[in-house]
């Protein structure tokens, strides 16, 4: 299980700036203006060799001073209940603020660990200013310089040190794990009781890798799997925007903790923003996926054409990842609620699925010689031999060829839907990889 990182801090100190940073992309928009930031974010950062996710809590909605405080306050809650470690921005520029100090105070009583990263550290002279952070209490400020990197490889240094080591978390059986996910109130809390409530014999709840998702073991009609529930969202507030941002980053947990993701679907609202969020944090973990489309008994003037429309909706929506599982039921009523166990389980069949390696190429090379890759420059690419890696999260698969460098993307989609045509690997991601042998 991977470790979560909080970015937290006064608007305009440079949050998404060192989140683009970090995570060596542009997905933040950065410019001088406060409260640039209105989605969260959430990336991916590898460092010496070790992954772990990155959250930016930038973006509030502010009318005066009173509210922007407020709502500071609330995001750094959320954020210390959930990451395991903080980054704190502040401003080497503008200096040590109220805002800082009540940010801090904050930090202080929570008990997890916080770096002090001075931000806008370009140049020599202004990393000293960083010094004036040592009156925070939080420890060592780190000046660094977002916009051009200096000082970013010592903070990340450290942050590794502050993580978990591998070991110390509880071990699991290596039974398959699904998480159900979704935007607040799409029925996540229905369909976890639907299948645990009543029957509470057959259920043991086991302390999870982390404090706040809770693995349920379920062993009935013949399944033998762990639910992580990720249901028990608190709202906290008014703030629509605080329940929204809390849900993604409970999300996050239990995407990454889980083999397969059920994705519940508001069949009254249909795709909406978060739903496509969440959709976004399966595919970047690369995880299985089912989607439920819950209170389809809610639906009115039902017709055969009705199912299909909203099917091929969802998947435009999704797109290009199509080839998943789509149920319509309820979770209230328990319709179809076994069928989802059913099709997560299938995927997690799917996403440990072996080819042998004599019909991978008995039946790929011809498709291959049907359609080749387009020539470069008047030299021809011709693939030699495939494999399927061994030991991968997903099924994983090497084509050989003399030019790999010059097989493009669109290409890459075709051998990938030639291998779903052929094999069943619905739900799951696969890897294509072209090699020079």
């Amino acid at each position: 299980m991977q470790n979560l990182v909080a970015i937290v801090g006064r608007p305009n100190v440079g949050k998404s700036a060192l989140f683009n940073r970090l995570t060596q992309s542009r997905q933040a928009i950065v410019t001088d203006v406060s409260g640039t930031t209105r989605d969260r974010l959430y990336g991916k950062v590898n460092w010496s060799g070790k992954d772990f996710s990155l959250v930016d809590t930038g973006g509030w909605v502010v009318n005066s001073d009173d509210i922007m405080e407020d709502e500071i306050n609330k995001q750094v809650q959320i954020a210390v209940e959930e990451a395991d470690v903080i980054l704190f921005v502040v401003d080497v520029m503008n200096g040590l603020t109220d805002l800082d100090n009540g940010v801090a105070h904050l930090l202080r009583r929570s008990g997890k660990p916080v770096i002090v990263v001075a931000n806008k550290a370009d140049n020599f002279e202004l990393g000293h200013q960083a010094a004036e952070f040592y009156a925070l209490g939080l420890g060592d400020p780190f000046p660094v310089s977002a916009i051009n990197g200096s000082g970013t490889g010592d903070l990340l240094d450290h942050l590794l040190s502050l993580f978990k080591k591998e070991g110390e978390e509880d071990k699991l059986e290596d039974i398959p794990k699904f998480a159900v996910v979704g935007r607040p109130n799409a029925g996540k809390s229905s369909i976890v009781n639907a299948l645990i409530g009543e029957e509470r014999n057959i259920v043991t709840d086991i302390a999870g890798t982390t404090r706040d998702s809770i693995y349920t073991r379920y062993d009935k009609f013949g399944m033998d799997f762990y639910l992580i529930d990720t249901a028990g969202i608190r709202k906290r507030g008014k703030v629509t925007e605080d329940l929204e941002y809390f849900s993604v980053i409970r999300s996050i947990r239990s995407i990454e903790e889980a083999d397969v993701c059920i994705l519940m679907v508001d069949a009254m609202r249909g795709i909406e923003s978060q739903d496509l969020n969440i959709f976004s944090l399966i595919q970047k973990n690369r995880k299985g996926l089912v989607v439920f489309v819950n209170k389809w008994d809610l639906v009115e003037d039902k017709d055969s054409n009705l199912i299909r429309d909203f099917e091929k909706v969802i998947r435009e929506r999704f797109a290009p990842f199509t080839d998943f599982p789509i149920i319509f039921g309820s979770a209230l009523t328990r319709q179809r609620i076994l069928k989802v166990m059913d099709s997560a389980k299938e995927v997690y069949l799917n996403r440990k699925q072996k080819v042998p390696t004599h019909k991978l190429n008995e039946v790929m090379l011809p498709i291959i010689e049907r359609t080749p890759p387009p020539a470069n420059k008047g030299k021809y690419i011709k693939v030699k031999y495939i494999t399927q890696l061994p030991n991968t999260q997903i099924p994983t698969f090497v084509f050989f060829c003399n030019l790999p460098q010059w097989i493009k993307e669109p290409y890459k989609r075709f051998i990938e839907n030639r291998m779903r045509e052929n094999w069943n690997f619905s739900g799951t991601p696969i890897n294509i990889f072209f090699r020079e042998k």
